[in-house]
């Protein structure tokens, strides 16, 4: 086939890609387990974690899976976090190896708000939220032993909680950078805190955080503000993610589609690395207005977009090609593809999904680590030679 726009190079926040192939951020919770599950060693990134990132150091891009800023922020057992010295090493030791590698790597800055549990939080027994709505009795939540509970309500951040917020963001952003970081990716998506103010559906707030869209997208605002003053990274190394149609967390809002269209309108001020949009229905479709795809949003935002759910070789090269996005972004195809950008380049054979039961649960090596890279037999190698 003719040459791959995919695997064209695309410059980033003042860094060369070498392909807009993107590793979606994606919770494995691989951080080592623990007798106590609050203990800090279950939330530091290590060795095993480390050699993931490296395997898909071929990829344009890397976001890290979803790494929290603060204990009331944190809420699944074996994740992240980039709080403390020992996590911020943890981190570096990724970020050096995929970096020697060839890699390029962002963090993805996370707060889980109305999701997470209180038994994650033992100084607040409490989790928070844009208003006190808490998720649909379905979507149930699991506590700090892994076991399934109906959501709990949440307490309205106040003000100056918000404020105290964004500096937790501030200071995870920092300590991205010591770890060595490319840049920031805010998670702003999938029914977590940002998105809780973003949505009306979990925003009743009567004061300046809520109502209006001017007033919803406030505190998205004032975090990459805050951001971009504190000099941690430049504005160019700071992306945002963003998911207009998803069902996740029990979100959906009947304004989503005008409200993210003013979302990516709003956020052409800053400057940013670029805008990440869930815009594949394969995650849950709210179904409550039409949905937003990248194409439409392409209208709004004037800088790189990243599109992202259920896409394929072909279908992430068609929307490079037509100009609707600038990267795509793969996520369950790089679980068990790490060599991702190698088959889509030669044509090779894609492995099966990974097992669910794989995904975000700690299961060690297995389906996160274990996937062998492809290798040509005699004959393939000999073809590939005639055709070069």
């Amino acid at each position: 086939m003719s040459e791959l726009q995919l695997l064209s190079k695309f410059t980033l926040g003042g860094q060369e890609l070498p392909n807009r192939v993107v590793v979606a951020p994606m919770t494995r919770a691989r951080c080592t387990p623990t007798e106590d599950p609050l203990d800090p060693k279950s939330r530091t990134p290590n060795d095993l974690m480390a050699e993931y990132y490296t395997q898909r150091a071929s990829a344009g891009l890397i976001i890290t899976e979803a790494t929290s800023i603060s204990e009331e922020g944190y809420g699944w057992l074996n994740s992240p976090e980039i709080r403390t010295p020992e996590q911020i090493e943890g981190w570096k030791n990724t970020t050096e190896r995929v970096h020697e590698n060839g890699g390029h790597i962002y963090l993805q800055l996370w707060h889980m708000g109305r999701q997470a549990h209180s038994s994650f939080h033992p100084k607040t027994n409490r989790i928070v939220s844009a208003s006190d709505i808490p998720m649909p009795i379905e979507v149930k939540t699991k506590n700090s032993k892994f076991e399934p509970c109906d959501p709990e309500t949440p307490v309205p951040l106040t003000i100056e909680e918000i404020k105290a917020v964004i500096q937790d963001f501030v200071q995870g952003t920092k300590n991205a950078k010591e770890a060595g970081f490319d840049g920031i990716e805010i998670h702003s998506a999938n029914g977590y805190l940002i998105d809780q103010f973003l949505q009306s559906s979990s925003n009743k707030r009567t004061d300046q955080y809520g109502g209006s869209f001017e007033n919803r997208i406030r505190f998205l605002k004032e975090l990459v503000e805050a951001l971009i003053e504190s000099g941690a990274f430049p504005a160019n190394r700071i992306g945002f993610r963003i998911s207009p149609n998803g069902a996740f967390g029990g979100m959906g809002s009947a304004d989503n589609f005008d409200m993210f269209k003013f979302v990516a309108t709003e956020m052409n001020q800053f400057g940013l690395a670029y805008m990440h949009v869930m815009d594949g229905l394969g995650f849950g479709y709210h179904n409550m207005c039409p949905a937003l795809t990248v194409g439409e949003l392409k209208k709004d935002f004037h800088g790189p977009i990243m599109s992202n759910v259920g896409l394929v070789r072909d279908t992430a090269e068609g929307m490079i090609r037509s100009g609707a996005a600038d990267m795509a972004a793969f996520g369950r195809l790089y679980i068990s593809n790490p060599d991702l950008v190698e088959r889509f380049a030669n044509d090779w054979p894609l492995e099966e999904s990974a097992p669910y039961e794989t995904w975000w649960q700690h299961t060690a090596e297995k389906g996160y680590t274990d996937w062998e890279v492809y290798v040509p037999s005699k004959g393939e190698s000999e073809e590939e030679k005639k055709t070069e």
